[in-house]
Order: structure tokens, then sequence, then C-alpha cells
């Protein structure tokens, strides 16, 4: 559907969003989604960018009035510390995903529809009255006919339509928005768009929690100091949830924990490693375990509820990742700067040299520090506030991840003031030192920039023959400057090397490894005429690699 099709349909959406965009004081936005016949900016005019007056406060408010969709946005937006500045962020926080009760009636219409019966039928007791009710559904207490207690989700009636609709609305202004503002179009904004698109869908379907719940109860069969919530199948479709009824103590009542004879300081220790072993070792990791989401028992145990944002890392994403921890942990401000670039949609304009300049200042501040003894929490808004001066955006899977440890880290110093999160971090992050070096991911590495390059010789020629035959129908604008040519040429000659050497390590250690291997090792001439060749071969990589990184480290005039 084309944007002005999108705008006709949803016309007095866009007047009632509008209207709240001018009584906060946004009525500069109000103009992007076509508001009255006059535009109150134009491309690149200095009056279109938000003012003073604009404040934090402003946009919660504007964002409660404008209901369950943006409320969400507002709330992604508080965890974006890449994105958006500290002040803003903490009031963003503070936003309430709380919506008055649906009437029992329609609840009850819901099940019916979806379950094939009444609640009465279906269940041994089912409670009217919600338990919590948010933008996106409601839940109800209730037992099933064996006694098991159990909490039922129930989607609003209409949530789908209106959250489209907003999505729809919310896309068209971060396009417009980019062609706007130079800001907007530095940070994507419609990639962002995407992303949250991407991230309230998955909320939406209540069968996929569901699977979500039972992977991580899977994950963490066996150890008995945590709890997932069990899936009722019989009782679950992809607008209701039914699911174990979890109870227990909150994180934050350290009065009552240790009235009961909770060790706070173990529980803490205990709810870091789960989070690391989320992240680090299944890579499939709960994002939003805030105070409400979590539960501690008498005997210490933590129960997790609510699994419907949820983060998974990729191979790539793994290795970028991997590069970061390690550049963190040596003070490598070049390959820090690396990392933080190829994981960055949209960086092509950034200035390295500024960056990695920046990069070495921050680090600078820690090399004295093991990563047990750092400040987590104070390090990574130093990097965010890096990475917002340089425009630059997580992706939306890494920027879930450093929610989750910020999150797990708030929580464990609530419990125990003395936690350091970098104490419990330190182990997967040498573990991910090591594993980047290894022959098996050189290897893995290598195999999969091969797989890529066949891909692109085998597309190559469709590409070209679409490029001619636009040469030869409208003709090819071509805009080059002399000093983006040069850097690229550099960084394409870079790349080059690195991949040469990277494969001659990988034949070195290859060749080393049965060598070594070998039950006549130095016996024979043969075996020492290898060994020097491949002592030829792995200098050859070296130079080239560090060719590659004095020419990568030079500023460019």
């Amino acid at each position: 559907m084309s944007n002005g099709q999108a705008e006709t349909r949803h016309t007095a959406r866009y007047r009632e969003i509008a209207t709240v965009l001018r009584r906060h004081s946004f009525g500069f936005l109000a103009g992007l989604i076509g508001a009255g016949r006059r535009n109150p900016f134009r491309r690149g005019d200095a009056a279109s960018a938000p003012t003073a007056d604009t404040s934090p406060v402003h946009v919660r408010r504007a964002l409660e009035e404008l209901g369950p969709t943006f409320i969400k946005f507002g709330q992604l937006l508080s965890t974006r510390s890449d994105l958006v500045p500290p002040a803003l962020a903490d009031e963003l926080a503070k936003l309430q995903d709380a919506a008055p009760p649906v009437p029992t009636d329609q609840i009850r219409s819901v099940i019916r529809s979806e379950l094939g019966a009444e609640p009465e039928e279906l269940f041994a007791t089912f409670d009217d009255e919600p338990m919590a009710s948010a933008s996106i559904g409601q839940a109800h207490t209730a037992t099933l006919h064996d006694g098991t207690p159990v909490v039922v989700k129930v989607r609003r009636p209409g949530a789908v339509a209106q959250v489209q609709e907003d999505l729809e609305i919310l896309r068209n202004l971060a396009l417009r928005a980019s062609r706007a503002w130079s800001l907007a179009r530095e940070y994507d904004a419609p990639g962002i768009a995407d992303e949250f698109a991407q991230t309230l869908r998955a909320e939406l379907d209540y069968l996929q929690e569901g699977r979500n719940a039972e992977r991580f109860a899977a994950s963490f069969e066996g150890d008995p100091d945590i709890e997932i919530p069990r899936v009722f199948w019989d009782y679950t479709t992809s607008r209701v949830l039914t699911l174990e009824r979890m109870s227990g103590m909150n994180v934050g009542d350290t009065a009552l924990l240790d009235a009961v004879g909770v060790d706070r300081k173990r529980v803490a220790r205990k709810g870091a490693e789960i989070v690391l072993k989320m992240t680090f070792e299944d890579r499939f990791f709960h994002a939003d375990l805030h105070p409400g989401n979590l539960f501690i028992h008498e005997d210490g145990t933590i129960a997790l509820i609510d699994f419907g944002m949820v983060g998974e890392i990729g191979e790539d994403l793994r290795g970028q990742l991997s590069a970061m921890f390690v550049s963190l942990v040596r003070g490598n401000a070049e390959l820090l700067a690396s990392a933080l670039v190829n994981m960055s949609p949209g960086s092509g304009g950034v200035d390295r040299d500024l960056l990695r300049d920046d990069l070495a200042v921050f680090l600078a501040r820690y090399r004295l520090r093991s990563l047990r003894e750092t400040p987590f929490a104070r390090m990574m808004a130093e990097l965010f506030a890096i990475l917002r001066h340089h425009r630059l955006r997580l992706p939306r899977e890494m920027a879930l991840l450093f929610k989750a440890l910020l999150l797990i880290e708030g929580l464990a110093r609530r419990l125990d003031p003395e936690f350091r999160l970098g104490e419990a971090l330190e182990p997967y992050a040498e573990r991910l030192a090591r594993e980047r070096v290894s022959a098996s991911v050189l290897a893995r590495r290598i195999a999969r920039a091969s797989a890529d390059l066949g891909e692109l010789m085998l597309e190559a020629p469709g590409v070209l023959r679409r490029l001619v035959d636009h040469a030869d129908g409208d003709g090819l604008q071509v805009h080059l400057r002399a000093a983006e040519l040069e850097r690229l040429m550099g960084r394409a000659e870079r790349i080059g090397n690195r991949l040469v050497a990277g494969m001659i390590s990988a034949a070195f250690i290859s060749g080393i490894g049965g060598l070594v291997s070998s039950e006549r090792r130095w016996r024979s001439w043969e075996n020492v005429m290898v060994g020097t060749g491949l002592g030829m071969i792995g200098t050859l990589g070296a130079y080239l690699a560090l060719t590659s990184r004095r020419r990568g480290g030079r500023r460019l005039r």
C-alpha cells in the first residue's frame, strides 16, 4: 500500500495525532503528517528541528495520550541509550503499559471463539476480574480441572487492527522525517520503525510467546535455582495463552526477603549467571527482565515470567560481539571502532578516524582496571554517548542484549549493593576472546566469506546486465569526491590484504596442526622442507596483516 493510500485510510487517526502533538509543543512534527496545507518546515530548515521547549516530560505525556502503540514505542526508546540521551530515556522509562479492563463479555467471547467452550467448562475456576490489564491483553487467574493454578492471558479485541494502523503511521512519519531532517536520515528512522514493528508484532502472537517459554524451560531443565512456567497448549492459541501461575516475592522488597532468610548475595549472583548463560551460551535471552517479570521464592529460587520480548544472537552478531569484548579487554580502539561500525546499520558516513580517537580516550579511562573491577553501567553509558555523537545505532538484537545486561545488573545491585556485573561477565569475555582466534572459528569465518564471495560472483552478471540496460535507457549519474574515492580504495585494499592474510593464517594453522600430529615430525627431510615452507607462509601472512593495519591507522589527508 502506498503512503498516500495509507494516509487516506487513516485520516481520522492522523488528525488525532496532530492535535496531541500541537498540544505538547510538537507543532513542527504535525507538519510531517500533512496536518493542514502549510508545511511548517523545509528540508534542512533549522526552524524545523526540536527546541528546548520540547522537554522529555512533554514527550512522555504526548506518547501517553497517543495510546498503547506509542507508549510501547516510548518504552522501547527508553532502553535505547544508543539513540536517546539519558534525560529522555529516564523520562520514557516512567511510561506505564496499563489500560482500562476489557468488559467481561468481550473476554469471554474471545475465549469461547478461540477455545470452543465457556470458561466454566474449560477451567475448574475462572476469575472474571483481571489480575492485570495492559495495552495488548489482560490476564485472569484460573484453575485447571486437575487443580493446577494457571494464568490465562487474553488478547484485547481490536488490538491487532489498532497496532497495525499505528505502525503504518509511525513508518510514514519516519519516512517523512528522513526526507526532512539529516539527523533522522543518519539514524535511519524508517529502520528504527521497522525494528519496533517487528518487536511489537511478536508480542501480539501468544503462540510465539508460548514457544519462547518452552525454549527457556528446555535450556534450564534440571537447574533447581530457576523456574519457568509450563505452557498448557490445549488452552492456548494466538489470542489466548494459558501458563502455570508463578508467585513469589518482589526483587525490590529487600525487607521481606531478609525477614524470610533469603540469601540476597547468592540470588543476585545466580540471577546474573542465568542471564549470562542465556546470552553467551544459549544465544537466546529474555529481553524484558524488569522487577515485575521476576519473582523470588523463600528458598532463593528465581521464577521468570512474560516471554513476549526476547533476543537471539546469530553467528555474525556473535562475531561482532566477540570483537567488541576483545577490544574492551585489550584496550584496542581500532578493533572496537571496526566492530561498532560493522554492526551499525547505515554507518557509511561515519568518520572512522575521529571515532577511533574518541574510543581511545574512552578505553584509556578503564585501561588499568580488569573487567571485574569496571563499573559496567557507567562504562556502557559513556560508550552509548560516543555512539550517539557519531550517529551510530546498534542493531535490534545487540540493543536488546545490552538492555538485558543493564537490567540484570540493576536488579542484582538491589539485592547486593556490592555486586559487579563485570566480575560475572569476565569469564564469558575471556572465552569469547579465545574463540575469536581459534582455528575452527577462523575456518568457519573463511568458509562464510568464500560462500558470500561465490554468491556475489553468481549475482554479478545479472547486476551488470541491469546496470548496462539502465545506462542504455535513462543513462547514469555518478558523483565522486576524490577524498571519498581515496578512502574507499584504501579500505578495499585493506580488506583484500586481511582476507588473504586470513586464508594464509588458516593454511598455516592447519599445516602446523598436521605436522605436529605426525609421528615422524622432523625426522625426514620432507617434513623439514614443509616446516620451512609453513614458516615462510606464516611470515607472509603476518606481513600482510601488519601492513594492512598500519595503512588503516593512517589518517587520510
